[in-house]
């Protein structure tokens, strides 16, 4: 079969997540068989962001005040910072030569009213990709979903639908996965029903907060200050008691919601806090919300994937939470955790390349699947491949090349 007859293409994802940790880069082909696509991980990336941009990004969230010139220098910096990561990744991952270029770019704010979401906003200029590796670039792949009714999120949902279909019809029972960001959010596939999908709540948010106010490190490395901590039940209780995490699904959350001002709130009139038991709490809040809402779903295996399976303490407060459910990282399903993101950033752009749509109503809310993003040209015009046509229902993961 033919290079274009299969719509084979290689694309580079690209994603910062709430963490505002860095660039995750990742290079795929990926061509469809029938109604299956099939995406061949070519390497990842974490391109740390340049201190001061990334000071900047965490001075521009929420509650922070942000000029509309400090918002112009931090788009522009993040579009830079994107270009240079587009660029090792097309010569490091891509041999040097790729077709697309696919950005979710940095979130900054998620406008949520009321359950709904009225706009969300990612910085990182993509002209500044297109310009600096000369290839057609997709970017604000978030905003058409929100305009249909959609929250714009999870987007992983697309992914993890076509994924772990199959696992969900050999095991009968409900699968879920489970990205552990600044958010955590899961996708839940059943067998012969639409997936669903929502943030469950804080993951690496309020954790990272309470490190760098403690330590003055960016994290709690290994989680080492929440392994010789103790949960305080009375902070528990009072943080799970936030009408989010009862809110019914479609739901998305973000760190203009679980910040410092929202941390300060929770430990106000409670006696002091020791730091060790401030970590080991939140990463409590973390496992004790992701495990009520898998039983809820009543979920039998978990797939983790993101910055937060590297953290022992987080992940074993998972496991105590889900004692009667399997859980894995993507890894062990031969997709590199670390950079899954990225590679569903690169699943994004090839679906909107191949013309189709890549959301899933019933996870985003959105009032019907959509062709997503915006496309900047790279070095020539802009030549699309004919419409693939027909469903893509399946993704299947290839032994990685090399």
């Amino acid at each position: 079969m033919g290079k274009r007859a299969s719509h084979g293409f290689r694309v580079i994802g690209l994603i910062s997540g709430t963490s505002i940790d860095g660039i995750d880069v990742a290079a795929a082909d990926l061509h469809a068989e029938e109604d299956t696509v099939v995406l061949t991980p070519l390497g990842e990336l974490d391109v740390p962001y340049p201190e001061p941009l990334r000071e900047g990004l965490l001075g521009a969230l929420p509650p922070n005040p942000c000029t509309a010139g400090e918002l112009t220098r931090l788009d522009t910096g993040v579009g830079q910072a994107f270009a240079d990561a587009a660029l090792r990744g097309a010569v490091e991952l891509a041999g040097g030569t790729a077709d697309l270029v696919a950005s979710l770019g940095q979130t900054v704010f998620h406008w949520v009213e009321d359950g709904s979401v009225r706009g969300t906003l990612q910085l990182g200029q993509p002209a500044w990709i297109a310009e600096r590796t000369g290839l057609p670039v997709l970017a604000d792949l978030r905003a058409r979903d929100v305009a249909a009714g959609g929250h714009g999120a999870p987007l992983a949902s697309t992914f993890d639908q076509l994924w772990l279909r199959g696992l969900a019809e050999d095991s009968g029972r409900p699968v879920a996965a489970l990205n552990l960001g600044g958010i955590a959010n899961i996708t839940v596939v059943t067998a012969g029903q639409p997936a669903i999908a929502y943030d469950t709540g804080p993951a690496n948010a309020l954790l990272d907060l309470a490190a760098h106010r403690v330590t003055g490190s960016r994290s709690d490395l290994d989680g080492r200050l929440a392994l010789s901590g103790s949960v305080r039940a009375d902070l528990l209780v009072r943080l799970l008691a936030d009408p989010y995490f009862a809110a019914p699904a479609p739901k998305s959350t973000g760190k203009e919601y679980f910040h410092a001002a929202y941390l300060d709130a929770a430990l106000d009139g409670l006696p002091p806090v020791a730091p060790a038991d401030l970590l080991a709490t939140l990463t409590e809040l973390t496992a004790v919300s992701v495990a009520e809402q898998c039983h809820h779903h009543g979920v039998t295996t978990v797939i983790a994937s993101g910055g937060g399976i590297a953290n022992p303490a987080l992940m074993t407060a998972l496991a105590r939470n889900l004692p009667s459910a399997v859980l894995k990282t993507s890894d062990d399903l031969g997709l590199p955790g670390a950079g899954k993101e990225a590679y569903l950033t690169a699943l994004l752009g090839w679906l909107t390349w191949c013309g189709v749509p890549g959301t899933v109503p019933s996870a985003t809310g959105a009032r019907g699947p959509r062709l997503l993003g915006a496309l900047v040209p790279g070095a020539g015009p802009l030549t699309l491949p004919a419409p693939l046509g027909g469903a893509v229902t399946r993704l299947r993961v290839a032994e990685k090349a090399g």
